[in-house]
């Protein structure tokens, strides 16, 4: 329970400081569902049977005289420490053993109750809810009054949430990193597996790693084959940030990485969307570049086609081919528009065939516009993680990437925000592990290898 916790209150912890839209929003079942249901007929029967007790001669208060004392406690949640004149005068107003005597001398001023709690929700109120303040007082039937009262305190609490996570953002922002490290080592303590799957994505990395000297290079003729190579925990660890960009997050992602699955989920979204882009342009310019090379701007046309069909496109329900289709009749429909404009022949239907074909041939696997334009989105996310943190420059785009520059520029710094701050939070963890799988015959206790903070 207490790792359940300390991880709950980890990841609001995060969310308040690094979402900067992070709020808490009021929501309600919807109406037709069954939960939804059943919550309007108990409520509709708490109403009636309570507008029956105060039509009862005489009046019956028992149940209204509970909602105030509830009125009153939530009243006195919303007043800050110091504010001890309104919070007196609260409790004398809302007393409800005064209240229980009136009532046994049917002397209640429920009405004079009601206005006194609207007036000062009107004090304690945001702004945007003054609106919400006026129908109050326009409401006459006194159990739609305390009805509508309640419904107006549940938007209060959420408003006073929401200004309390808007004051303590700069002091989570200034104490993020010690906090979420203090937290996670609370967890670890409580969950010693809490580190598994971190493990094994950090060990995959350096199989990975390992696999990759093993291809580029082989030992010369009398080498000692026994001789393990030399790999940067760095390197290990930059690449397996890389192969969360590339991640099936339908699998459970890190545990020091939780807190970012969703950002990094997106991040992976909008990639595989300008990648496609990216090989669009590519396959165009390859094949027609000579009939657009004189037209400015062609690429952010072909851009400005592609992104609407390619909307959606992380969805199970979204048909990436009949996309690409689409995108190629429109792409034909343009170069000829521009063609015929400047008094040129259009492009013959093999031609149109071709590149339609081309485009569609996208969505394969191993295909090798594909493949290149992968490659050099993962050069250039891969350049950003090797730039030291406080390097604010983007490294040099590569070719063919150029008409989605602006676009990777947003994500790379969004990513590698990511990155960083997670290697600030979790680097200790991470060489503890590191130490362990490269260097086994090392005596802990001592980081004697290369601190991946970088």
């Amino acid at each position: 329970m207490a790792a359940a916790r300390n991880l709950t209150d980890l990841t609001l912890a995060h969310e308040i400081a690094v979402n900067a839209n992070f709020c808490i929003k009021h929501e309600d079942f919807p109406q037709n569902s069954f939960a939804g249901t059943v919550k309007q007929i108990v409520h509709k029967a708490f109403w009636d049977h309570l507008e029956s007790e105060l039509n009862e001669d005489p009046p019956e208060y028992e149940h209204a005289i509970k909602l105030f004392d509830e009125i009153k406690e939530i009243l006195l949640s919303f007043l800050t420490p110091g504010a001890n004149r309104i919070h007196n005068q609260i409790c004398e107003v809302l007393d409800t053993d005064l209240i229980r005597q009136q009532a046994e001398h049917n002397a209640v001023d429920i009405h004079g109750l009601a206005n006194y709690i609207i007036n000062t929700m009107a004090k304690l109120c945001a702004p945007v809810r003054d609106n919400d303040i006026k129908q109050l007082k326009a409401t006459d039937n006194i159990v739609e009054l305390l009805r509508q009262i309640f419904r107006v305190l549940d938007l209060m609490k959420v408003d006073m949430a929401n200004y309390t996570i808007q004051n303590l953002r700069p002091y989570l922002q200034r104490n993020l990193v010690d906090y979420e490290r203090t937290k996670f080592q609370e967890i670890l303590e409580e969950t010693p597996s809490a580190l598994d799957l971190t493990t094994e994505w950090i060990k995959e990395s350096i199989e990975d790693e390992l696999s990759s000297i093993s291809d580029e290079s082989s030992s010369p003729p009398g080498a000692d084959s026994s001789s393990k190579p030399i790999i940067s925990p760095t390197l290990v660890l930059n690449n397996g940030y890389l192969k969360l960009l590339q991640w099936d997050y339908r699998k459970t992602v890190p545990e020091t990485l939780i807190t970012d699955e969703v950002r990094l989920q997106e991040l992976r979204e909008k990639l595989n969307q300008l990648k496609i882009i990216a090989c669009v342009c590519l396959i165009t310019n390859n094949m027609v570049g000579a009939a657009i090379v004189d037209v400015p701007d062609f690429a952010d046309q072909l851009k400005r086609i592609s992104v609407p069909l390619l909307e959606g496109m992380n969805k199970k329900t979204f048909d990436l081919k009949e996309a690409l289709n689409a995108i190629g009749v429109q792409i034909c429909s343009k170069v000829n528009r521009s063609l015929t404009e400047r008094g040129l022949p259009t492009l013959n239907e093999e031609m149109q065939s071709n590149l339609m074909g081309q485009i569609a041939h996208i969505v394969e696997e191993n295909n090798p516009v594909s493949s290149l334009i992968d490659k050099r989105i993962q050069f250039f996310m891969r350049s950003l993680l090797a730039l030291p943190s406080f390097q604010k420059c983007m490294p040099t785009m590569p070719g063919g990437l150029s008409v989605i520059q602006t676009e990777m520029e947003f994500i790379g710094s969004q990513y590698a925000s990511i990155v960083n701050f997670n290697k600030q939070v979790y680097g200790p963890f991470y060489a503890n592990i590191l130490r362990k799988l490269l260097f086994p015959e090392a005596p802990m206790g001592k980081a004697e290898t290369e601190t991946p903070t970088t």
